[in-house]
């Protein structure tokens, strides 16, 4: 993606939409529990204000960027839910402000990037369109857990074509992180967007495939509901186990979601 503008501008309007959603809260409705254990809506902000304090650091500080990696490296497994814990001490008010902050600095850090310009990050560098894109991923996944616990579900929109592609576009990733090979074939992929678009990825006569709403494929690769959940088919045993692992997001592999009739 030669123009990371498109990717910046849908951001922006995701993270706007989620900032509407929050940004009259009571301080009671901070406080509820969302989908993620231990996580309430206050702790998914403040995943979100940090994560990007982070993104911010990569494109405009390496070293000061190098120097977080290794105090994560310290604590692989707490790292992130400190830096949540960490944010949710400030009251409401203070949190979605230093949100409004960050956010709206990475923005003008990635639209002021050089073009080709690479930034280190927890995987493989990467450029501002994939920055922006991981960006999206996160706010939509974790804007998706706030509305969960405020009881609203919000309409699916073609940003998530960011986040298919992304999702497809890690499916070796997703291998790696379960200490497994990479599929050797190639995989096709063919969402339906929300508007009725279809989104093809790999080529069309690839015997390894997934078809299904891009909406489901979202859900799966950003871990918030359970495949068994989902209208997505495999055709062929590779792509059947990837469904299983599929993950979009860095670090080591999330526990995704239970089923919904799990205990039932």
């Amino acid at each position: 993606m030669s123009d990371p503008t498109p990717v910046i501008d849908d951001l922006r309007r995701e993270s706007a939409e989620l900032d509407a959603l929050v940004g009259e809260l009571s301080e009671k409705e901070w406080r509820r529990d969302t989908p993620a254990p231990g996580w309430t809506v206050a702790h998914q902000i403040a995943h979100l204000a940090w994560t990007d304090r982070a993104s911010l650091l990569a494109v405009t500080d390496a070293d000061g960027f190098q120097a977080m990696v290794e105090k994560a490296l310290a604590a692989p497994d707490s790292f992130v839910d400190q830096g949540a814990e960490e944010g949710v001490q400030a009251p409401p008010a203070a949190l979605l402000e230093s949100w409004r902050e960050s956010r709206t600095a990475l923005d003008h850090a990635l639209r002021a990037a050089p073009r080709g310009a690479r930034f280190p990050w927890y995987g493989p560098p990467m450029s501002a369109a994939s920055m922006a894109t991981a960006r999206l991923m996160e706010t939509w996944a974790h804007g998706l857990d706030i509305a969960d616990a405020l009881g609203v579900a919000p309409a699916p929109t073609d940003r998530l074509r960011h986040i298919a592609r992304l999702g497809f576009r890690t499916r070796d990733f997703a291998h790696t992180v379960h200490g497994l090979p990479a599929p050797a074939d190639p995989f096709r992929v063919e969402l339906t967007s929300p508007s009725g678009e279809p989104w093809t990825y790999g080529p069309e006569d690839a015997p390894q495939r997934v078809t299904g709403p891009a909406l489901d494929f979202c859900l799966l690769v950003t871990q918030r509901a359970h495949r068994a959940d989902l209208a997505l088919r495999a055709e062929g045993p590779d792509a059947d186990r990837w469904l299983d692992i599929a993950q979009a997001f860095a670090g080591p592999p999330g526990e995704g979601r239970a089923p919904k009739g799990a205990g039932a």
